[in-house]
């Protein structure tokens, strides 16, 4: 069993920066590959960036390439996601995810998600 906790969220305006975290509880950190996804209200859950499990390959949706990177530190069980020129439609819940697939094809375990509001 993995716990996930992020933290990090908040309130923002537009343009800010804001970093999450996720530390991981539980198994072996880097067994698992690691993500960011996101809701908004009314919305379906949307892919945010992914990281492997070694740390050396990430992958981000198109919503938030060249805005935001993930990383991870596999000695602290931590992934984090650095978030910069944010936009108002960048206001969801993040949500942390764990997943043995490398391609993240199956999610195995959810945080409780951090809510992000970017105001305009």
């Amino acid at each position: 069993q993995v716990q996930l906790v992020e933290s990090g969220g908040g309130l923002v305006q537009t343009g800010d920066s804001l970093i999450l975290s996720c530390v991981a509880s539980g198994r072996t950190f880097s067994s698992y590959t690691m993500g960011w996804f996101r809701q908004a209200p009314g919305k379906e859950r949307e892919f945010v960036a992914v990281i492997s499990k070694s740390g050396g390959d990430t992958y981000y949706g198109d919503s938030v390439k060249g805005r935001f990177t993930i990383s991870r530190d596999n000695a602290k069980s931590t992934v984090w996601l650095q978030m910069n020129s944010l936009k108002p439609e960048d206001t969801a819940v993040y949500y942390c995810a764990a997943s043995y697939d490398r391609s993240m094809g199956v999610i195995d375990y959810w945080g409780l998600g951090t809510q992000v509001t970017v105001s305009s």
